[in-house]
């Protein structure tokens, strides 16, 4: 039986064609490939402007300097996330600030927000848009207009992701995506600001490009945060397959819901009403994670945990002061099944079953996965 990876990068023969034209060009460092790029996210997320990075990271480094936080500022951001998005803050010299999550949905949670803004001087809020499902930003706006924060977006899982049919990269003063090949779209590596602000998109552009305002004219300080070539070339293949994505992620979540709902051990993802999720992971909550890891493991199914150590329980932060138990739940719970659109039907087959089998069990930790009739296990088409 052939395993069912966590993520599966789809990159076909338009890719190799895009990237065959940017190799015969010989331009291959920020060339027109990366402009078409910009300005065709751009226009998908419904953003006036579009800077392409490096990576996800470099784009929220970016994104907070280029909106004007720094040094002697505060930015909060969730705890439950990876840990760039705590580590761009600081890199772009302002502090770090933590607020609980909605226990749910995993993103930051409103009243949780608003404690932290009342106690303290904060100047933005960067917003996590965890697992494909956005965080509640007509809330948060609501909130940065009452404290005069700024609010940004981290976008990095949510390529695609809807509130009230607007997409995600055109709900804060800035957007940061991540293209890296695990992403729900890929470059290989890569990133995206997007902003409706044109200063802001001027300063983003100089500062991923050593300031440079002309070849060899500099306005101010940058880094070398370009995005090449290929990966723009990559990016606009990817871009055209991204909503056939989403639909089969969607698709599969809720094959998978489904199979869950005579489970009680096991709580499904949830999308909230008028909020559209594209599941860059479809992340479950158990008590008894490991068990149920062991379960899929045993019938080759890949399962991953994002994220078993908080941000605020890291080395780096561990000085804080955070009154976050809702992530600190979640981090011992929560595990992440396959749901990319490479899996074929008898994968989800497989999945669907298991996952039914699993509720038939009395006590969690002695089940086993069921036998899988032939012709489950992956298509090699």
């Amino acid at each position: 039986m052939k395993q069912i990876p966590i993520a599966d990068p789809d990159i076909g023969p338009e890719e190799h064609r895009r990237v065959r034209a940017v190799l015969e060009s010989g331009r291959l460092a920020d060339g027109q490939p990366v402009r078409d790029f910009e300005s065709a996210f751009g226009e998908f997320c419904d953003a006036e402007h579009a800077v392409a990075t490096s990576n996800g990271t470099t784009a929220l480094e970016t994104a907070i300097r280029a909106v004007g936080l720094g040094e002697g500022d505060t930015v909060l951001t969730s705890p439950f996330s990876f840990i760039a998005s705590a580590n761009a803050i600081r890199l772009a010299g302002a502090s770090v600030a933590f607020a609980d999550i909605d226990p749910e949905t995993y993103n930051l949670d409103p009243e949780a927000v608003e404690t932290v803004l009342e106690s303290r001087d904060i100047d933005g809020i960067l917003a996590v848009h965890l697992y494909g499902l956005p965080a509640p930003m007509g809330q948060l706006r609501a909130l940065a207009d009452e404290y005069d924060c700024l609010l940004l977006e981290d976008a990095a899982q949510a390529h695609g992701a809807e509130i009230d049919g607007t997409k995600t990269g055109s709900l804060g003063d800035a957007a940061c995506f991540s293209f890296y090949p695990t992403k729900n779209m890929t470059t290989g590596e890569g990133g995206m600001v997007l902003t409706d602000d044109e200063t802001v998109a001027e300063r983003a552009g100089r500062f991923v490009n050593h300031g440079r305002t002309d070849s060899y004219a500099h306005a101010t300080v940058g880094h070398n945060f370009r995005l090449t070539s290929i990966g723009g070339a990559i990016g606009l293949a990817q871009l055209e397959k991204l909503p056939s994505f989403t639909t089969a992620r969607r698709s599969t979540a809720k094959q998978l819901t489904e199979a869950l709902e005579s489970v009680e051990s096991v709580t499904p993802p949830t999308e909230p009403e008028g909020f559209r999720h594209v599941y860059h992971q479809y992340t479950v909550r158990t008590e008894n994670r490991e068990a149920f890891q062991s379960y899929l493991t045993a019938a080759n199914v890949d399962t991953t945990v994002y994220y078993p150590t908080p941000i605020h329980k890291q080395p780096p932060y561990e000085e804080l002061a955070v009154d976050a138990p809702e992530a600190e739940r979640a981090a011992s719970e929560v595990v992440s099944l396959p749901v990319h659109p490479g899996l074929s039907e008898s994968d989800i087959d497989r999945l669907t079953t298991l996952l039914a089998a699993y509720g038939r069990f009395d006590e969690p930790a002695a089940a086993e996965p069921p036998t899988v009739a032939k012709g489950g296990g992956q298509s090699d088409d």
